[in-house]
C-alpha cells in the first residue's frame, strides 16, 4: 500500500466533507474526436474538431493537477490515433505519469495496444455479429490486439444496448480468459445516436445477471453495490469528483454529459457505472472503494 497516496486521499475527503473544498480526482481528457470506426451508438466522430496540440497538453497536465486531479484517463475519438508532428501518446502518458496515481485510456482495440498506460480499457460490445453491427467490422482484429498485446492491465469495457442486451453473459464468458477485468456502462442517448434504450425492466434483469456472474468468479469489475444501485438509479451523484477536457482545451468541471447533450435532465438516464462506483466510494462504501483499488490501483 502506498501511504502517501492514501494520506492525500483522506486529507482529499476531509477537505471535501468538512471544508466544502470539492475539487475533483478524476479527468476524463479527449485527445481527439477523430475514430478508425464510426459507432452507431457513438456522437463524437459525427462532431468533428480540431485534436488537442502537445503545447497545450503540456500546460494542462500540471494545471490538473493543481486543481486536485489525481487519476487521468485519456479518451476520443480513439486516442491511439492522436499525433502531433513528432509527439505520439506515449509522449503523453510519461509527461502525465510525472503527476498522477494513475494514467489510463479508453480504446476502441482496433490499433495495437501498445500504450504505457497503468491501464487501458477496450470497448467490446458484443459477441462478433452484434459487436461488427454496432461498430462496423472491427471484431476479430480487436481480439487479436488484446491477445498480442503485453499490456499488463486490459479491462474490457461493454456499453449495453438494446442490440446486444441479450448475449452480455456470453461476452463476459468469453472475455473473461483474455482480460484483467470487465466494466460496464448502459447506452446513452446522443442527438446524433441510433436510439439503443433498453427499458429499466431489461435494465434491471441484466445487472441481476452480471452480479450473478460476479459471484460465480467471473471479473466483473464493478462492485455489487454499484450495479445495484444503477437499477433505478437510486444513488447520490457526487459530480463535482469528475472534470472533462475537450479537445480545444476547455475545463468542465462535474458530469461527464455536461455540454455534450440537448437534454435537461441527463442524469435521469445516467447508465455510467464509473460515476456509480466513484460516488459511493466518497460515501465510504467499502465495496466501491475496493473496487476503485482494483480497477484502478492508486493504493
Amino acid at each position: 500500500m502506498n501511504i502517501s497516496r492514501v494520506l492525500y486521499l483522506a486529507r482529499y475527503y476531509a477537505g471535501a466533507k468538512f471544508l466544502n473544498d470539492k475539487r475533483p480526482i478524476l479527468a476524463g481528457m479527449k485527445l481527439t474526436h477523430r475514430c478508425t470506426l464510426k459507432c452507431r451508438q457513438c456522437p463524437y466522430w459525427q462532431r468533428p474538431v480540431p485534436d488537442l496540440e502537445w503545447s497545450g497538453i503540456k500546460g494542462l497536465i500540471p494545471h490538473l493537477y493543481r486543481r486536485g486531479i489525481r487519476v487521468l484517463i485519456l479518451e476520443g475519438g480513439e486516442p491511439l490515433l492522436w499525433k502531433d508532428g513528432n509527439y505520439g501518446v506515449n509522449d503523453i502518458v510519461r509527461e502525465a505519469k510525472k503527476y498522477f496515481f494513475c494514467v489510463g485510456v479508453t480504446t476502441n482495440g482496433t490499433l495495437p495496444i501498445d500504450v504505457e498506460t497503468d491501464i487501458a480499457w477496450v470497448s467490446v460490445d458484443g459477441l462478433r455479429d452484434t459487436h461488427d453491427r454496432l461498430r462496423g467490422k472491427s471484431f476479430d482484429r480487436i481480439t487479436e490486439n488484446i491477445r498480442n498485446s503485453t499490456h499488463p492491465r486490459i479491462f474490457a469495457n461493454i456499453t449495453i444496448n438494446r442490440l446486444n442486451l441479450g448475449e452480455i453473459p456470453d461476452v463476459v464468458r468469453f472475455l473473461s480468459p483474455m482480460v484483467k477485468g470487465i466494466t460496464i456502462q448502459f447506452f446513452y442517448p446522443y442527438p446524433e445516436s441510433e436510439d439503443l434504450l433498453i427499458t429499466w425492466e431489461e435494465r434491471a434483469r441484466i445487472l441481476d445477471t452480471l452480479i450473478g456472474l460476479k459471484k460465480e468468479g467471473y471479473p466483473v469489475s464493478d462492485s455489487i453495490l454499484a450495479l445495484e444501485a444503477l437499477k433505478k438509479n437510486r444513488w447520490t451523484c457526487e459530480p463535482w469528483m469528475i472534470a472533462n477536457i475537450e479537445p480545444d482545451g476547455t475545463f468542465n468541471q462535474g458530469c461527464y454529459l455536461q455540454n455534450r447533450t440537448t437534454d435537461d435532465n441527463p442524469c435521469k438516464l445516467c447508465g455510467f457505472a464509473a460515476h456509480t462506483e466513484i460516488s459511493l466510494a466518497y460515501q465510504l462504501h467499502w465495496s466501491a472503494i475496493m473496487a476503485g483499488k482494483e480497477i484502478l490501483g492508486i493504493f
